[in-house]
């Protein structure tokens, strides 16, 4: 990067005269702009070199000092200003400001151009900017190469110290931290309780996207810059560098380059164990099915850290991929493999974030997880709904954002010789997704239809007929929504003004649909037995009718009945 001493040494700074901000001369140069006007505030960056006459304002004391104040709050690199017949001598206070504040307040004599300037700098900026783009590529497959490697990390921060010659801390979450180089126990722990702190810091503060270069943060005469090293939206390391200086872009880039290449390290490497996890855990698919008659070998598999509670809180979870052999997608075999384990990977990732172990099984389109909750509260529903609700909104990943997801969930329950009927419930869960139209759907919440469920299709069909084939067969015949009107005035407990409302029809048109309900089920249809059956008759022609969506009726269809 350009300094202001830099440029001073440039033939076309040749009779330049330095006023003032001599501990500015080391600011970086960006781009040179020419700014006549005092208005800037949207015109520059920082890291400008500014070139002014004077010819577009009043460089008087005044004018002149709010004019650098200006600049200095820009972050603008240096102020030059060419001597001539709109600025004759610089003002005290002016050079007193500069001095004060480090900004280099340059003089120019009429002879320097400002052409001369601006093409011989952006020149050397322009080249320098290519080479250090050529530099980071190479750098950069340097990293990735060295990731392909054992102690891939390591060698990585061995390569990323050699450019900066900085102090580096690697991070993980939950794992072993790294400082290169090396440094004693006292002095390790003393830099991870900083960078711990900073990274605290920079986590809550708000986001400012993706693309924002990372402020640094400034601790005991030290700058730290923090890079996060985040997969499948979630974070797993962070990567600090401590400079005794002031990064500069290059920097950034750089670490951003080392930190993209030790997330991919760390995707593969969580892919391989995912792949041995399967592998190892075929007796989960026993568990689910039954077939594990031996708890205390279970408990063993289960591991020391869950076995640790009084009492296990356990769920089942099915997610179904319902399109992963769809043609669309142009998925080969290997393909749908690799979104198998991806989508794995993720959901395991989330749920250890909010406090549950997984012991995952798969087969075809369908995972089966065992969550057991690691925290032992006993209250797991809530935060089984915010890890799947995670799941659900974070498929932004290109191999899961095309996917159809469903999940079933089973009931918590407290031993591992109940697993197999939370499996059963969330079989049936599953099974309801399509009757529900939500992409999660837990056994508590099924109602009634835990029960419906049991029976098979002929004898739901015959009792849906019994109480509601009057009201269906009418509007088979008039093309009307009576069975609608129906389920919403008993939804909302015979209210007519939220079905009204509900309906978005005048209470008017409801009075008269329900004298036509009358007509067809009976005067005593809200009678409490007869209501309650014509409720669950309404619930297993849903559970036999799913794929019909309910219509939004309009008070059109009443002169239809």
């Amino acid at each position: 990067m350009l300094t202001v001493r830099e440029a001073l040494k440039r033939s076309p700074f040749a009779g330049a005269q330095l006023m003032a901000g001599t501990k500015g001369l080391d600011r970086q140069i960006r781009w040179v702009h020419i700014l006549e006007i005092s208005t800037m505030e949207n015109l520059i960056y920082g890291g400008e070199m500014i070139l002014a006459t004077g010819v577009g304002f009043n460089l008087d004391t005044a004018h002149s000092v709010r004019y650098m104040e200006k600049l200095i709050q820009q972050n603008a690199a240096c102020l030059c200003i060419e001597i001539g017949p709109y600025f004759h001598t610089v003002p005290e206070e002016l050079r007193e400001l500069a001095e004060r504040s480090g900004f280099p307040l340059i003089l120019l004599p009429p002879s320097i151009r400002f052409v001369d300037i601006t093409q011989d700098l952006h020149s050397l900026i322009i080249n320098r900017h290519h080479r250090t783009l050529r530099e980071l590529e190479g750098i950069s497959r340097e990293f990735h190469r060295l990731t392909l490697t054992a102690n891939g990390t390591l060698n990585v921060l061995k390569l990323l110290h050699k450019s900066p010659g900085t102090q580096l801390v690697y991070r993980p979450l939950n794992g072993t931290p790294v400082c290169y180089p090396p440094l004693t126990a006292d002095q390790q722990a003393q830099l991870l309780l900083s960078t711990d702190a900073c990274f605290k810091e920079q986590e809550a503060a708000p986001s400012i996207g993706t693309e924002a270069i990372p402020q640094p943060h400034f601790v005991s005469g030290s700058q730290i810059v923090l890079q996060t090293i985040g997969v499948l939206n979630q974070k797993w390391a962070y990567l600090a560098l401590v400079c005794h200086r002031e990064p500069v872009e290059f920097d950034y880039v750089l670490l951003d380059s080392a930190a993209l290449s030790i997330a991919q390290e760390l995707l593969r490497t969580r892919y391989m164990e995912e792949r041995k996890l399967f592998s190892e855990n075929l007796w989960v698919d026993e568990l689910l099915n039954n077939r594990l008659a031996d708890e205390k070998q279970v408990k063993a598999l289960l591991g020391p850290s869950l076995n640790r509670h009084a009492e296990l809180h356990i769920r089942v979870c099915l997610l179904e991929i319902e399109n992963l052999n769809d043609e669309t997608l142009y998925l080969q075999e290997t393909g749908a493999e690799t979104i198998r384990y991806h989508l794995s990977l993720l959901l395991r990732s989330i749920f250890e974030k909010h406090g549950f172990r997984l012991f995952l099984t798969m087969k075809n389109n369908r995972l089966a997880a065992i969550a057991v909750d690691k925290n032992g509260t006993g209250r797991t529903k809530a935060r089984f709904q915010s890890a799947l609700d995670s799941l659900l909104s974070q498929r932004a990943d290109d191999k899961l954002q095309d996917l159809s997801l469903a999940v079933g969930v089973g009931k918590d329950c407290s031993s591992l010789d109940q697993v197999h009927v939370s499996h059963r419930e969330a079989v049936q869960a599953l099974a309801l997704h399509s009757c529900f139209r939500r992409p999660a759907l837990f056994y508590e919440d099924l109602g009634v239809f835990q029960l419906l469920a049991l029976n098979d299709a002929g004898t739901l069909q015959q009792f849906v007929r019994s109480y509601l084939g009057a009201v269906l067969d009418y509007d088979g015949a008039k093309g009307s929504d009576l069975l609608t009107t129906l389920r919403v005035y008993l939804d909302h407990d015979g209210s007519k003004q939220l079905a009204a409302q509900k309906l978005f029809i005048v209470r008017q048109s409801l009075y008269y649909r329900l004298e036509k309900l009358k007509e067809l089920l009976g005067e005593d249809f809200m009678a409490p037995e007869t209501r309650l059956a014509i409720s669950v008759a309404l619930r297993a022609h849903q559970l036999l009718h799913p794929e019909a969506p309910a219509q939004k009726p309009s008070p059109k269809s009443d002169a239809m009945l």
